[in-house]
């Protein structure tokens, strides 16, 4: 049985509040949950000290075991030094221009420079 600690929804439309829980992960998101490990409230502003609210004591416990956190707790646990800071993967390249463009672009930087220099020369 494989856990994740992880965020289970609640409060209103609109208004969002979040349960740190430990649960199976192939349970429900706001389902069945093993233990809740503290709550999370993303309209207060970063500074406040209830934001998040978490047992470290128990996530730690729980870590050690084996649970694993999801990306978002992971960066939350990090900041907070209860765990490493996850590796951030690099993008894609997908939203570069392709070669024949990067070649137009650079042509047309070098005719900018050479435009530049000529009344500067003369």
């Amino acid at each position: 049985m494989s856990l994740k600690i992880r965020l289970a929804r609640a409060g209103a439309k609109k208004r969002p509040f979040y349960r740190i829980v430990l649960a199976d992960t192939r349970s429900p998101r706001d389902g069945r949950f093993q233990e809740k490990l503290g709550t999370y409230n993303p309209i207060l502003p970063k500074d406040h000290a209830e934001r998040l609210v978490i047992q470290e004591e128990r996530i730690k416990y729980w870590l050690s075991k084996g649970a694993l956190a999801t990306d978002r707790l992971a960066r939350m646990f990090s900041e907070r030094g209860l765990m490493a800071k996850p590796a951030i993967p690099s993008q894609t390249k997908k939203n570069q221009p392709k070669a024949k463009a990067q070649e137009r672009l650079k042509q047309a930087a070098q005719a900018e420079a050479k435009a530049a220099e000529a009344p500067a020369a003369g």
